[in-house]
């Protein structure tokens, strides 16, 4: 009688045991852990701050790899400031945000609205954010107090996180900006959504500082402010693919504020859209600062009745600011506008103003084919900048 024995089957068999037995160990030994067994309530009143410090105390100080926090969907989360405190143990963890987490009704419900950070992540490296869950910083009560930003929380906020990557989460109202990324490295964020009125003050999507080999597309960002800002120490920075507005564009600086040395270099915006914006592609510096811009381009651009298509201002001054006589200012060089299509909401279409100081060098102005929603003649300013410019615009950038 012939056997019926199959090795292969035999193999199949013993390596679903060996999985299902993996998993089930790694459940028994916490690699998923859940906010709501460390006591959360998730009823969008009870302050579950204390439960997700616990949830994240013991997955970050237990070893083996590929440790989950799991804030789970059809909960509604209430949290005060609170922070997750790094290095963990593990050489990655993820935060896996599937239900809502929401900031508490207004500033005056806050505990301590003055730690200027909501939801912290300190030195963690190999994190990541994930999930199709959502954020609400419920900030319209800091926005008619007429608070200063400086007084006002930041949304997400990640320090010293390298190899960190953000995906699928949504982020509203918040406070003052969405996201602060800060002395990170190897970062790449995709598929969020960041939300907040047009006319909500300093609420800017993902602001960079001190940070690194950053990559941001496919995401979609609306706010009352720059969807993304470039501040000093921005470095190797890939956005693409953004779906930018409301807001004020995608921004380089402010840079050189109170005489600062500041650094941008190696940026570069491709394949991004600006739906009514106050900005499109943006570089401002404050007079009499210090350091470098270089080494920009922004590129495949599409507008529409988008202020300010093009713009570097080396003449920035905020708000409540006197005008000072300059006596330096950060040097921009090596910045290409190339193929911008689309309308402008205003009939300048492109401001180059640079400093007398230190001028613009090797501006490039290629394939520029914006049209004004009125149908006036585009307007096209430049003040000590030099580079080489195509179509209608030859006369724009001198030539050295």
């Amino acid at each position: 009688m012939k056997s019926s024995y199959h090795p292969h089957i035999m193999e199949i068999i013993v390596r679903v045991v060996f999985v299902l037995t993996v998993v089930n160990f790694g459940f028994l030994n916490g690699q998923v852990y859940d906010v709501l067994k460390f006591g959360a309530k998730g009823d969008g009143t009870t302050d579950d701050s204390e439960a997700f410090v616990e949830a994240w105390k013991a997955m970050c100080s237990s070893g083996g790899s590929n440790k989950t926090l799991l804030i789970p969907s059809d909960n509604t989360f209430l949290l005060q400031p609170l922070v997750f405190q790094g290095p963990c143990n593990s050489p990655s963890v993820q935060v896996q945000l599937e239900g809502k987490i929401v900031a508490p009704l207004n500033k005056a419900a806050w505990s301590d609205f003055k730690s200027y950070e909501w939801v912290s992540f300190n030195k963690i490296i190999g994190l990541t954010v994930l999930g199709s869950g959502t954020i609400n910083g419920r900030g319209s009560s800091f926005w008619e107090a007429n608070m200063p930003a400086s007084k006002r929380p930041t949304q997400l906020y990640f320090e010293g996180c390298n190899n960190l990557e953000i995906n699928g989460i949504a982020s509203l109202d918040s406070p003052r900006n969405h996201i602060s990324i800060h002395n990170c490295t190897q970062v790449k964020i995709t598929q969020i959504k960041l939300i907040a009125p047009g006319d909500s003050p300093n609420t800017d999507g993902i602001d960079i500082s001190t940070s690194t080999d950053v990559e941001i597309y496919d995401t979609i960002v609306g706010t009352g402010d720059d969807c993304v800002a470039l501040n000093s120490g921005s470095i190797n920075i890939n956005i693409t693919r953004m779906q930018c507005g409301p807001g004020h564009g995608i921004s380089v600086g402010s840079l050189g504020k109170d005489g600062e040395e500041s650094i941008v270099e190696n940026v570069q915006v491709t394949n991004c859209t600006f739906n009514e914006t106050n900005n499109g592609a943006r570089i401002k510096t404050w007079p009499n600062g210090k350091g470098y811009a270089r080494n920009i381009v922004f590129m495949d651009i599409t507008l529409t009745e988008t202020k300010n298509p093009i713009i570097i201002d080396q003449q920035y001054i905020d708000k409540g600011r006197i005008d000072v006589e300059e006596s330096s200012a950060v040097a921009i060089s090596n910045v290409t506008f190339t193929n911008f299509h689309g309308t402008s909401g205003q009939d300048e279409i492109i401001k180059i103003d640079c400093s007398e100081v230190t001028y613009c060098k090797d501006i490039v102005l290629d394939r520029i084919n914006i049209t004004t929603v009125d149908g006036n003649k585009p307007i096209v300013e430049c003040s000590n900048a030099y580079g080489n410019s195509t179509n209608a615009y030859d006369g724009c950038l001198k030539t050295q």
